[in-house]
């Protein structure tokens, strides 16, 4: 059975804690499917019966997972700022985007993997918080657009342009560090790949001047 509803303990949440962290683990190697309860105690340094005190399914740790995968996962959009330049706000957030690449590559493979399968356990979280951000997102970028600060794009597909190429870097590292090399394959991989990035938009986005 799983924990009481009272306010948990200390020594309760960081058991917790070294549960979501194995389970980060296993799951971003394995996948769901892939994944066991037992995999999980095994690398927790915990017995079977110990864990399911915590969490009594498979799908509840993986759930908790994605939950805060999306929170951390959308923080970089939350900041994109109406107020701001138009072009600086989305160097900011592509150089964001890329630091969490760089920082958060177990996390990057878990919600691709999750996506791949078709969302089956955090589809009310992409159809809810997700489309909620992305559609207040799409309105300012609309702004800048009525504005002339930027030209005239669909922000939706924008912001899925920003997602795919920064977190290319995450998933497919391995790929990215073989074909650069030793020489470029370290970690300046990743300012190069924000200054690439940074240019290829800034030169699609910045209005050209009337002739």
């Amino acid at each position: 059975m799983a924990a009481s509803a009272r306010p948990r303990t200390r020594i309760q949440n960081e058991k917790r804690e070294v549960i979501l962290e194995a389970a980060l683990e296993v799951f971003s190697s394995n996948g769901f499917r892939g994944a066991t309860i037992d995999q999980i105690a095994e690398a927790a340094g915990m017995s079977k019966p110990n864990l399911l005190y915590y969490f009594r399914r498979k799908e509840d740790i993986h759930v908790t997972l994605m939950e805060r995968l999306l929170d951390t996962w959308l923080a970089p959009l939350r900041e994109l700022d109406d107020v701001g330049d138009p072009l600086a706000e989305i160097c900011g957030y592509i150089r964001r985007k890329l630091e969490m690449a760089r920082d958060y590559p177990r996390e990057s493979r878990l919600f691709a993997n999750e996506i791949i399968q078709g969302a089956p356990r955090i589809m009310p979280m992409l159809e809810g918080e997700l489309k909620q951000l992305v559609d207040e997102k799409a309105e300012v970028i609309r702004g800048w657009i009525r504005a002339g600060q930027i030209v005239r794009i669909d922000p939706y597909h924008l912001i899925f342009s920003i997602w795919a190429t920064t977190q290319h870097y995450a998933d497919f590292d391995v790929q990215v560090r073989a074909v650069l090399g030793p020489d470029r394959g370290g970690e300046g991989r990743f300012e190069d790949a924000a200054r690439f990035l940074e240019q290829l938009f800034m030169d699609g986005l910045r209005p050209k001047p009337e002739a």
